[in-house]
């Protein structure tokens, strides 16, 4: 694996000052809150409503597979957006690409919301809803590494660990707020709730767009960004960053695709796919399974916080490794508490899931944007995220196809969980030397007398 480099851009002559920081961090986690919010409503939907609404005349198995198929076509569509706003980000700033990505996903998850049902309008409900899917996906593709990059790039080295956390935190802050929000529409009778009570959360989207966008034009561009431009302007622009990208770092975009791997499949497992499991397969009651994700969002913001803090104390990639093991022991006992139907076990076997994998979650940002030179980062940094994504995406989909092969028994889920958890522990470990090496480089050197 080519570990070549580039010389680190010149950082300012001044830092970023705390309250500069704590602006920062509060843009960053807001706003990425308010993306995956967007986000995630689409897979709580896809369990609950858009096999019934969008795909009706099919059987009820077949309908959940047809819905997690357009959940999975957001996925699809992230690379194709990390390409994109890679490109954006590492060529006329990383402030641009994230205005853009958020005014995306506020317009697209708005127009979600005014769909109307396949009954209406026939087979042209199914088309849009995918369309406007990948819509999202193209969105996502470029905001978790816009926010993480321009978050790291602020901060200094050895507080990465913790400071990754926080824009991590819009993932279970965003879960919070959609699955909350379905759980209150979830309240109407079954008539309303299918007619308009679940498009609410999809409208509210276009007041949170504002917000969003307040707090994205108030964000500092990076530091790192502006040295890049000052070293163009001298220089003359470098090569096209994702074919650099490609070229130099393959082989550590593809440590990065396995690193990530499980912090974002296993948590769609264990909410997304989990709340279809426990109606359909197992016939918990809805209210019963979204109060567990939201349970479980709550533990993933804890979980995000102390390992966020540990990975700065004994490194991010550990973390990283530790949180994988832990997820494959406890695998198959998440899904044995599920299984007993009981509301006080199930809530805790959901928890228990989202807290292991969230683990690894916490740090993965400092340990990818740490393998890639500035010049190309944001697209690299992008794309092997988001090639995880698809992987993760599927994953929902996967997952039902295995449960009604194994006659609704759930090892065979359990099983896939621990290999998620096999892969981000060998990616993890192999992101190790680069991150040394790379930290060493950029170390100052004391004078030898």
């Amino acid at each position: 694996m080519s570990d070549s480099t580039v010389p680190a851009a010149a950082p300012p002559a001044t830092g970023p000052s705390e309250s500069d920081i704590r602006r920062l961090l509060t843009a960053a986690f807001t706003g990425t809150a308010l993306e995956w919010y967007d986000y995630f409503l689409y897979g709580t939907a896809a369990a609950l409503v858009f096999n019934k609404l969008f795909f009706p005349s099919l059987d009820p198995t077949v309908g959940t597979i047809a819905s997690f198929s357009t959940f999975a076509v957001g996925f699809v569509a992230r690379p194709i957006g990390a390409a994109l706003f890679g490109h954006i980000g590492d060529r006329y700033g990383r402030k641009a690409a994230l205005i853009i990505t958020v005014v995306l996903m506020g317009v697209t998850t708005g127009c979600i919301g005014l769909l109307p049902s396949y009954d209406t309008i026939g087979v042209w409900a199914p088309v849009l809803l995918a369309t406007l899917r990948f819509m999202q996906g193209i969105s996502v593709g470029g905001e978790w590494s816009g926010a993480m990059l321009l978050t790291l790039e602020h901060t200094p080295k050895e507080k990465h660990g913790s400071y990754s956390s926080i824009p991590q935190l819009g993932s279970p802050v965003g879960t919070l707020l959609s699955s909350g929000a379905f759980a209150l529409v979830g309240l109407l009778p079954d008539e309303a709730f299918y007619s308009w009570g679940w498009r609410v959360p999809f409208l509210a989207a276009f007041g949170l767009l504002v917000f969003a966008l307040y707090l994205r034009l108030r964000i500092e561009e990076s530091p790192v960004f502006r040295a890049m431009l000052a070293d163009a302007e001298r220089n003359g622009p470098p090569p096209a960053p994702l074919i650099e990208a490609f070229r130099r770092s393959w082989g550590r975009m593809i440590v990065a695709v396995a690193a990530a791997l499980l912090g974002i499949g296993g948590f769609f497992l264990l909410s997304t796919f989990i709340i279809s499991y426990g109606t359909e397969q197992l016939g918990i009651d809805k209210s019963v399974m979204l109060t567990a994700t939201v349970i479980g969002s709550v533990v993933e913001i804890a979980v995000l916080f102390v390992a966020g803090r540990a990975a700065d104390r004994i490194g991010a990639w550990k973390v990283c490794a530790a949180g994988g093991v832990i997820s494959m022991l406890v695998a198959f006992p998440v899904f044995w508490l599920v299984d007993t139907g009981q509301t006080g076990l199930v809530i805790l076997g959901v928890a228990l899931g989202i807290g292991a994998v969230s683990i690894p979650y916490a740090p993965i940002g400092a340990v990818i944007t740490g393998m890639f030179p500035e010049t190309f980062r944001y697209s690299a940094v992008a794309v092997s995220y988001n090639l995880a994504g698809v992987a993760a995406g599927f994953l929902p989909l996967i997952a039902t196809w295995l449960v009604d092969t194994a006659d609704g028994a759930s090892w065979s889920v359990a099983l896939l969980l621990v290999l998620l958890s096999a892969f981000t522990v060998a990616g993890s470990y192999a992101a190790g030397p680069p991150l040394a090496r790379r930290t060493a480089a950029s170390a100052p050197r004391r004078p030898t007398s």
